[in-house]
């Protein structure tokens, strides 16, 4: 699918329309609130009729606004007309990944913006990964108060950081365990010689994802436990917690050059960021029996020579998987032939 239009036409919201059926916020991790139509007054909602995990289904969600004391908003999940439970419950019928041009800054950015990166793979791998981070993040808030009272010798103390050993523990084992299966995809698309895109190594700099390296799980949430509560003075002074998975960082190297991809160029880093993306999109089919995720490439063909669009096009119909990309100019797209379907976004509206 190709959607080509003036800049600000409305291509990019059709795109986070569709990011909305996976699990989470969204391309732009906006708000619910914020994801309305401008100056609109109604609730929001998006839905379609879906070929997913579990075959055809109708997928909606949207803005519930509930009236009260105070006004509260919610985002609910429909599936074939029936309220189902929360988010997560998104991922058991259709996984989404998302390149856009906001994430170009991914390898010099903070910590957290390539953890949420990686997070977002994982919890693709595995649906319960979303409950064990907020179980794990629960339980760090609740040290995190208890550090502000200043009685380090609290039972409580003791309960916490247990539950958050078992927790992070589990979170970091799953982030290798993704972060291993992806290398294996990534390296068997080293050795085909018609990809065109660099090939990266991959690499996990965390307090317990090392300590998973070097020592059985159960070891690791007794030393992480010790941890905590020898570093409870320092952690009241910074005033939260600062060991542990939620201060992780997703190391990526440009393979062929053998540097971090933080010193690569521009035009490098884009290049392995559509290597990773079409790698994860070739593990989700691997996992989920040959059933390729949505695909959402915003302006994805600005930045590429004509060599580098031809071969991202082609890796995508090679994966089968159900690609939209967005561009000003149809003709970057040429190379796709009929093989495409073309449509045109104008002023919020869509035309063949």
């Amino acid at each position: 699918m190709v959607l080509t239009g003036e800049n600000g036409a409305g291509k990019t919201n059709l795109l986070e329309a569709v990011s909305l059926f996976a699990p989470g916020r969204g391309l732009r991790r906006a708000a619910i609130g914020e994801l309305a139509r401008l100056n609109g007054s109604a609730p929001w909602a998006v839905s379609a009729e879906m070929s997913t995990f579990h075959g055809i289904v109708t997928i909606g969600t949207g803005l519930q606004v509930k009236q009260g004391e105070a006004e509260t908003l919610s985002r609910i999940v429909r599936i074939d007309g029936e309220t189902a439970g929360g988010l997560g419950v998104l991922g058991d019928y259709v996984e989404v990944s998302w390149l856009t041009p906001a994430m170009d800054g991914l390898f010099t950015g903070p910590a957290s913006d390539r953890r949420r990166f990686l997070d977002r793979y994982v919890a693709a791998f595995d649906p319960g990964f979303r409950k064990l981070q907020n179980l794990f993040e629960r339980a760090m808030r609740q040290r995190n108060r208890l550090l502000e009272t200043g009685q380090l010798k609290d039972t409580l103390f003791d309960s916490l950081e247990l539950q958050m050993a078992e927790y992070g523990t589990a979170l970091g084992a799953k982030r290798l365990e993704v972060l291993r299966r992806l290398d294996a995809v990534i390296q068997s698309r080293r050795r085909d010689s018609a990809m065109a895109f660099p090939w990266s190594t991959l690499r996990l700099e965390g307090t317990i994802e090392n300590m998973l390296l070097e020592m059985p799980a159960i070891e690791v949430e007794d030393a992480y436990i010790a941890m905590l509560r020898d570093r409870r003075v320092r952690d009241r002074a910074a005033r939260r917690t600062l060991e542990g998975p939620h201060r992780s960082d997703f190391i990526v190297g440009h393979g062929p050059k053998d540097i971090s991809a933080r010193y690569c160029s521009t035009g490098e880093q884009k290049s392995l960021l559509i290597s990773l993306v079409l790698a994860n999109v070739q593990l989700i089919k691997q996992i989920h029996d040959g059933i390729a995720p949505i695909v959402l490439l915003d302006e994805i063909a600005a930045h590429l020579d004509r060599d580098r669009r031809v071969a991202l096009f082609d890796d995508i119909l090679r994966l089968q998987a159900q690609a939209w990309m967005t561009g000003t100019d149809r003709t970057m797209f040429s190379s796709f032939g009929n093989r495409a379907q073309y449509l045109t976004v104008e002023n919020g509206s869509i035309s063949v």
